[in-house]
């Protein structure tokens, strides 16, 4: 699933596309694919709206359309490409979106998992979602804090969208590692001083995955090379980047999970 920096990257893409373009009809291949409003009353309400701009809030894309937002959240096997007109659907392309620049944006999405909302409400749908990690309000104190309101392994907590938005497996990982902590260490037991260090590593290993245009580790997002870099995910067997202890895998939470048993010890 893409996390923070690939959907970032996604989103800075479509940006100068999409931007002052505008939709001239909608064509809702999967209806399931449309979390809300109905597909009636979607292809009436996006007909003719301009897009005014293209964003990302946790791993939803925001395209801003004046008064309204389509959120489109990719999950498991969703994608996006800008095609020319006229277009002839593919297998599984769920929507297609007519702009008025000759071209479709279309939504393929082969497991089905992805959705699409159309809302003038945008916390009806990331109202529930924790704090960006770059938000210059989400300060060290606050994500000291919050490690400290919760008794949880610390993984599964960071990976939980309420606590953190953006996160997933593998930046994750990647944090755990650079920060030097174990991803079952409960969360309320962490100090300040680790709670630094993963504070600045969650922060590191987002931007370095921005930089390189995300990871590109499976048979949908495409385009990026920080799996080049990875420290941990992924790598079982070879050898931790800080010790030369060869990274070992274990579930945590029903999730993969990569660890130097040397560098991160519970």
């Amino acid at each position: 699933m893409p996390e923070l920096p690939e959907v970032e990257t996604i989103a800075r893409s479509l940006r100068p596309e999409l931007t002052g373009r505008a939709v001239q009809a909608a064509h809702l291949l999967w209806r399931r694919t449309l979390a809300i409003p109905s597909p009636e009353r979607f292809a009436d309400q996006i007909r003719g709206r301009e897009i005014t701009g293209v964003g990302r809030r946790a791993k939803y894309l925001d395209i801003q359309l004046a008064d309204l937002h389509l959120f489109i959240h990719l999950r498991m096997s969703g994608d996006l490409y800008l095609r020319p007109l006229p277009y002839r659907p593919e297998k599984h392309d769920r929507l297609i979106l007519e702009l008025s620049d000759g071209r479709a944006l279309v939504f393929n999405d082969t497991r089905k998992f992805g959705r699409v909302w159309l809302t003038a409400h945008p916390g009806d749908v990331i109202g529930g979602l924790g704090p960006e990690p770059f938000d210059p309000a989400f300060t060290l104190q606050e994500f000291y804090d919050r490690l400290l309101r919760h008794r949880r392994q610390v993984k599964p907590l960071l990976l939980d969208q309420s606590f953190l938005a953006g996160l997933g497996n593998i930046y994750t990982d990647e944090a755990l590692h650079l920060a030097g902590l174990h991803p079952l260490r409960i969360s309320d037991t962490i100090t300040f001083e680790e709670a630094a260090r993963l504070y600045h590593a969650i922060q590191t290993v987002l931007m370095a995955g921005i930089e390189h245009n995300g990871a590109s580790i499976d048979w949908v997002y495409r385009g990026g090379d920080f799996q080049n870099y990875f420290r941990a995910y992924g790598r079982e067997g070879e050898p931790c980047p800080k010790c030369g202890t060869p990274i070992e895998r274990l579930i945590v939470g029903q999730r993969s999970t990569h660890i130097c048993p040397q560098c991160q010890v519970t």
